[in-house]
């Protein structure tokens, strides 16, 4: 599996636990069974290392946000991608922070409508500090 495709599993996973208090195995258990899929080792990790970081996390987004916008206001999908590729560039050593940026900037231009220059401002910041 290509390292994009373990990246979009990984947002699937985030993206669902936003709305699911169950635990990330119990999700990923549910989901495979479900949808007859596998996931990759990569997504697996990608979405446990958000959920055990998430309060950096999303400090580090908070952040960098313009004057008058909280976390709350920002949609799922871009949150969760941006969740993703903070994690990528905080926690993961063997991704680039710019190949970070660019595949958070992909997943939104894919599953958002018209927010990947938001997304790609807010992480290209979080990269400058």
């Amino acid at each position: 599996m290509s390292r994009f495709k373990a990246r979009e599993q990984g947002f699937f996973l985030i993206f669902e636990k936003i709305f699911n208090e169950d635990a990330l195995d119990s999700i990923i258990e549910a989901a495979e069974e479900s949808r007859e899929i596998e996931f990759d080792l990569y997504a697996k990790q990608l979405a446990e290392g958000v959920y055990n970081n998430l309060d950096a996390i999303d400090e580090s987004i908070s952040s960098h946000l313009k004057k008058g916008w909280n976390i709350n206001r920002i949609s799922k999908t871009s949150l969760a991608i941006m969740r993703l590729s903070v994690y990528e560039m905080k926690y993961v050593d063997s991704v680039p922070e710019s190949v970070a940026i660019n595949e958070a900037v992909e997943l939104a231009k894919k599953y958002t409508i018209d927010e990947s220059k938001f997304v790609n401002g807010v992480l290209g910041a979080i990269s400058r500090a």
